[in-house]
């Protein structure tokens, strides 16, 4: 069975959004980011990097949430993987693009905007992410406004790795991106995305 290192409070609840949608059954261990457990020799010959998720599926071991989701949703003969190579190709671009443009200005926008206490909030660090995050949102409700999905005519691993990671935006006025904001609640309104969220919340 697959075993799951990550808490749902982490990046593996793109991967648990994931399971869901697979309807695969799974083992989970409710590692922590920087967690104690996630230092242990046992974890880091499983992950060097020290940082969760990560999936032990019948002895194949991987890391980074992207690529996890990409592997099972292919690997199952998933809908959620594109077959047309051009959509495929597609659904590598957009899980890229996110974690470059978008992964950690988001995490750094909300912990300083509004997660972390006030007193250990940094105005500067808030500032300096929104002014990366706007850029890649107009790209994003730009290509959203002219298609409803991001790797073809629906919903694929595309849509559930950037909309699981824009999960904060969530909680954010996207009003001033109307495409990105329509696409997002229809992401997260999938019963697997509730799930997924419920074990987060």
């Amino acid at each position: 069975m697959l075993r799951l290192y990550g808490s749902a409070r982490s990046r593996a609840v793109r991967t648990l959004w994931m399971l869901a949608e697979l309807g695969l059954p799974y083992q989970q261990e409710d590692f922590a980011p920087r967690s104690p457990q996630t230092r242990t020799p046992e974890f880091l010959a499983l992950n060097p990097n020290a940082q969760v998720p990560v999936i032990d599926d019948d002895g194949f071991v991987l890391s980074e949430s992207m690529a996890i989701n990409l592997y099972l949703a292919k690997k199952h003969n998933s809908a959620l993987y594109p077959s047309d190579p051009r959509h495929e190709a597609l659904a590598w671009q957009w899980s890229l693009w996110e974690t470059d443009k978008l992964d950690r200005q988001i995490t750094n926008y909300a912990n300083h905007a509004f997660v972390l206490p006030e007193d250990q909030r940094d105005k500067a660090v808030a500032d300096t992410a929104w002014a990366a995050i706007q850029p890649a949102l107009d790209v994003l409700n730009t290509v959203l406004g002219k298609n409803p999905w991001l790797a073809g005519p629906a919903f694929t691993v595309a849509d559930l790795n950037v909309a699981s990671a824009l999960y904060r935006c969530l909680s954010m006025d996207l009003t001033r991106w109307p495409a990105v904001q329509d696409w997002l609640n229809r992401c997260w309104s999938r019963p697997a995305a509730k799930q997924a969220r419920a074990m987060r919340e």
